[in-house]
């Protein structure tokens, strides 16, 4: 009986609106040239330096010396407009390429 009326008055109440995300949480779409390298698929603005570093490694893009800095190979050049760029700048480098969601 009190699931019943629970539930009656859930569905009175209409659907709740969906959480809007902002800041490091919200959704942003990669432009195309971004997309080569990371996906085209919407991702936080967190989770985009994220992927480039990853990518980085994995093309062995990060300088032996200095793990602090990766170099740019001619995929990402265009994007973040440098040969070599350090972890620390990829964050604010990455916030031109890049399109919001909205909801």
């Amino acid at each position: 009986m009190a699931q019943a009326k629970h539930a009656q008055a859930k569905h009175a109440r209409g659907a709740t609106p969906p959480a809007v995300r902002g800041g490091l949480a919200q959704l942003v779409t990669p432009s195309p040239a971004l997309g080569a390298r990371v996906g085209t698929a919407p991702r936080s603005r967190a989770e985009l330096p994220t992927r480039v570093w990853a990518s980085s490694k994995q093309h062995a893009l990060q300088d032996a010396q200095e793990r602090r800095q990766s170099k740019a190979d001619a995929a990402v050049k265009p994007v973040l407009g440098r040969g070599r760029v350090s972890m620390f700048a990829l964050t604010k480098l990455l916030t031109q390429p890049v399109t919001a969601v909205r909801p």
